[in-house]
């Protein structure tokens, strides 16, 4: 396998030739990324295909890529962190985290391998005065967002913003940060704050070209319960209150809608004509790479006539991955694989494990549903302290290890590295 340790410094500049228009985009809807049929359309009116990945785990911290496994939520870190070295370490952890897990040079390696585009998961409560990832009140999903946007616009890559985890969850599992059932879809104060935060969203970058769209949530409604079909049917009326919350203050940008189990399940919609600039997005994880596999999202793309991008893909072979790339290009869909970075690889960038990180990794594990049992599993403290900040350390670009053949599979390459 080869795989490469990207320099430190990366010789690029990017023009985002749409961001030099002199004209208003107040004024001017030339400025955004359209709609045409199943087709984007970028400012200067060529056909846009989705080329790009995830930076999940950043703004919506998940189990796995950690090498956790029982605590696989970011509450759940977040309450394991605290018992294993404090709250007041674990706010200095999530600040130093959420400064290098992905920087500014991240997004110029990125947009060197060929991508055109970045998803990012986020969770609601950076949005609101909620206890979130060691702040308790004025929280900085904006300021956060405003760095990806900025890099976006130097580098020439298009953002999508992902709400990960929405208010009540809208999943009912790890992967909201949610209370294991999808109370968004059953709770009115729920659903007035997930309109209200998408309105603040929308009204704060309605004017900014960069963001291709606004993903309204990630994967709703789990196929584990009873009354899965009952919740379904609940989905699109809700998308169509957000999405009108959000017309209310942006004429300007496409609102992405994905379908429910897994955003795999596109037979509960039946009315894609609320809105003139809505496209959909699925997802898929293994299975049978060649057509078949995605009939039914290529017969509802055609039934819709509206875009359809593969928000999330990846966890295979290399074999596997390219095969479903020639799949999707020939079927006009887009994809961002899952994810770019995390802990040992399986992504583009591999975090190398810091000293002792097994030892966060055995707490993190461990019974803990006592006080005793917490006090039982604690470690040397120091120890996790060092390890947890070497794992900020590992995590910045320079020090990660790039899988140049994940990249090819993508159908991408970086145009700049150097052997190890």
């Amino acid at each position: 396998m080869k795989k490469v340790i990207l320099t430190v410094t990366l010789f690029l500049s990017f023009i985002f030739t749409s961001c030099q228009n002199n004209s208003s985009p107040e004024t001017d809807p030339v400025m955004f990324m359209t709609i045409s049929g199943p087709d984007l359309i970028a400012p200067d009116g060529s056909k846009f295909f989705i080329k790009g990945t995830n930076l999940g785990n950043w703004l919506n911290p998940e189990g796995y890529m950690f090498r956790f496994s029982k605590t696989n939520s970011p509450g759940r870190i977040n309450q394991m962190l605290c018992e294993l070295v404090g709250p007041d370490f674990t706010n200095e952890f999530w600040h130093a985290f959420k400064e290098n897990y992905i920087t500014k040079e991240d997004l110029r390696f990125i947009a060197s391998t060929g991508a055109n585009t970045v998803r990012l998961p986020f969770h609601y409560k950076l949005f609101t005065d909620e206890d979130y990832m060691g702040l308790t009140a004025n929280q900085d999903g904006f300021a956060r967002i405003d760095s990806v946007v900025n890099w976006c616009r130097e580098t020439g890559l298009y953002l999508i913003l992902d709400m990960h985890d929405a208010p009540g969850g809208q999943t009912g599992d790890n992967i909201d940060d949610s209370y294991g059932y999808p109370w968004l879809l059953e709770s009115e104060p729920s659903q007035q704050l997930f309109c209200d935060i998408w309105k603040k969203i929308a009204a704060y970058y309605k004017n900014e070209p960069v963001i291709l769209g606004y993903e309204l949530v990630n994967e709703p409604i789990a196929p584990y319960f009873d009354n899965m079909e009952e919740l379904n049917s609940k989905l699109e009326p809700l998308y169509k209150r957000a999405t009108a919350a959000i017309r209310e203050v942006d004429q300007n940008h496409i609102v992405i809608l994905g379908g429910p189990q897994w955003n795999g399940n596109f037979k509960p919609f039946s009315d894609w004509t609320f809105d003139d600039k809505i496209m959909y997005t699925c997802h898929r994880y293994g299975g049978d790479p060649t057509p078949e596999a995605i009939t039914e999202f290529i017969e509802f793309r055609n039934r819709t006539n509206l875009p359809m991008f593969m928000g999330e893909i990846g966890h295979n072979t290399y074999e596997w991955m390219a095969t479903f790339c020639e799949t999707m290009a020939a079927n006009n869909i887009g994809w961002t694989f899952w994810p770019y970075k995390k802990i040992d690889g399986s992504c583009i960038a591999g975090i190398p494990a810091p000293e002792n990180w097994q030892t966060v990794v055995d707490f993190s594990e461990s019974p803990r549903g006592t006080y005793k049992e917490i006090r039982d599993a604690v470690p040397d403290r120091e120890i996790a302290r060092k390890a947890l900040m070497d794992f900020v350390k590992n995590s910045r670009i320079e020090n990660c290890t790039i899988d140049i053949n994940y990249l090819e599979a993508m159908q991408l390459a970086p145009i700049h590295y150097t052997q190890p």
